[in-house]
């Protein structure tokens, strides 16, 4: 009894670890890049998603013969899954000109969860594939994609905002945008006492700097002032 007893707890502390490492690993690469999940919420989602799974599947064979019914062993899981999408929606984020970013920090956050439930379950060389698989998804291909990808894949917006001088054409305007290799969508027209505002998102190669683009447009006949922010 007590031979099992410390398997137990060996096992549980080894999958424990395990989670702490893939969250460890997931949280890192989302704080390098500023983003709202860090490494101390990826750890505590893989750990508690972990150490939950743990607990339902031990209850359920621990509890199933005094109760005299079988009991579902996925059913804490089941909840986890549930629980985290509210979390996933906190860092999902909608910006003017109908932006949405937080998409990928939002997936990250399930699947934290998923490594956790998944070493939880016992399942060490899945979960580590897993991890593996998500690291290759983040890192590896986008930076493949932006090299031999389509042409959409090496595209990068950027969030514009021009004062311009009412006298000016605004149509003239936007062509000469094109003209220099710019992109534009999402554009509004608004007028500001005695100058036109448009806002809008230009479009552009990611390898081209934001400031480029802000002495491009600065440059345009009839610019008074332009604000430029890039989008993620």
């Amino acid at each position: 009894m007590t031979e099992l007893w410390q398997f137990i707890n060996n096992d549980v502390l080894l999958k424990l670890t395990f989670s702490a490492i893939a969250g460890i690993g997931i949280g890192l690469e989302r704080e390098l890049k500023g983003k709202p999940l860090g490494v101390k919420t990826c750890f505590i989602i893989s750990v508690m998603a972990c150490l939950l799974t743990v607990v339902s599947y031990e209850s359920a064979f621990l509890y199933s013969k005094p109760y005299s019914r079988p009991m579902d062993p996925g059913r804490i899981p089941s909840y986890i899954i549930s629980g985290i999408g509210f979390l996933g929606a906190g860092v999902i984020l909608r910006r003017s000109n109908e932006v949405i970013s937080g998409l990928t920090t939002a997936s990250l956050v399930l699947a934290s969860a998923g490594i956790g439930i998944t070493i939880g379950a016992g399942f060490y060389f899945e979960a580590i594939t897993g991890v593996i698989f998500l690291i290759i998804g983040v890192k590896v291909l986008p930076t493949l994609f932006e090299k031999i990808g389509p042409k959409k894949l090496r595209e990068k917006e950027i969030k514009v905002r021009l004062t311009i001088e009412k006298t000016t054409n605004l149509t003239d305007l936007l062509k000469e945008m094109k003209n220099n290799k710019l992109g534009v969508k999402h554009v509004k027209v608004k007028e500001e006492f005695e100058d036109i505002v448009i806002s809008c998102i230009v479009i552009t190669y990611k390898g081209v700097y934001t400031t480029d683009i802000y002495y491009v447009l600065k440059s345009l006949i009839g610019v008074i002032q332009v604000e430029v922010e890039a989008v993620d």
